[in-house]
């Protein structure tokens, strides 16, 4: 997602579920005042929406921006029957390590599965001590 597409969700859309852990920052003065402007622009958008939104695209453009480096293996051809070597450059590790940190933070949102049936057992011990 570009600015562009960005700027028209917040014309019309709500925010993706959260991570627990919350972030500080302090901005830069520039940046604050870029970012009141924005609120005062998007009155349904808190300024930590427009952060979190904000640093979303950013992080999307980053990732888009790194390098390909062919490495030496060759891991596929393409229509013309070219090789394609792997990417040995910083790409596949941000990749990976993001879809590492993921699994993590969306484990940390949901209950494990004993601590879901967990009141189950309360209330069937409780009926047991009345029994």
């Amino acid at each position: 997602m570009g600015f562009k597409k960005l700027l028209d969700s917040w014309r019309e859309s709500a925010a993706a579920p959260r991570a627990p852990k919350a972030y500080e920052v302090r901005l830069p003065v520039d940046d604050a005042a870029r970012l009141a402007a924005l609120a005062e622009m998007f009155p349904g958008r808190a300024p930590e929406q427009l952060i979190t939104e904000l640093l979303g695209v950013a992080l999307q453009e980053v990732a888009a921006a790194m390098p390909y480096v062919a490495g030496q293996r060759v891991i596929s051809t393409d229509e013309q029957g070219d090789p394609i070597y792997e990417d040995v450059g910083p790409t596949p590790r941000f990749i990976e390590l993001a879809r590492r940190h993921l699994q993590r933070l969306e484990a940390q949102r949901r209950p494990a599965p004993e601590e879901r049936r967990a009141p189950r057992a309360k209330r069937a011990s409780k009926s047991r001590r009345r029994a």
